[in-house]
């Protein structure tokens, strides 16, 4: 029993070696230098908290309905598994534009 222990000790650390020097080896390459001439061009200068588009501040009517096809759907999987919804789950689900409004 001890060999195998042993065994199996010595293949998870040479796993964990290679591991790390895989990346190791990987962040080196990325940091080589190269020497290139680029001229300045007229760029625009965006913050990252710089939005690229506004955001909308209402929901269109597909927007419900599909919300509300959504919802109509967990309802029918908690009444028929009994299983409630868990927070941040999703679930495939394929909205139907055509279907009547909620």
């Amino acid at each position: 029993m001890k060999k195998v222990q042993a065994s199996l000790k010595l293949m998870i650390s040479g796993a964990v070696v290679t591991a790390a020097l895989a990346i190791a080896g990987l962040s080196a390459s990325a940091q080589t230098a190269t020497t290139s001439t680029t001229t300045p061009t007229a760029t625009t200068t965006l913050s990252p908290l710089t939005p690229l588009r506004n955001k909308p501040t209402s929901a269109s009517d597909q927007m419900v309905q599909e919300a509300c096809q959504r919802q109509k759907a967990r309802t029918e999987k908690f009444k028929l598994l009994g299983v409630p919804e868990k927070f941040g789950s999703e679930e495939p689900f394929t909205f139907d534009p055509k279907a009547p409004p909620c």
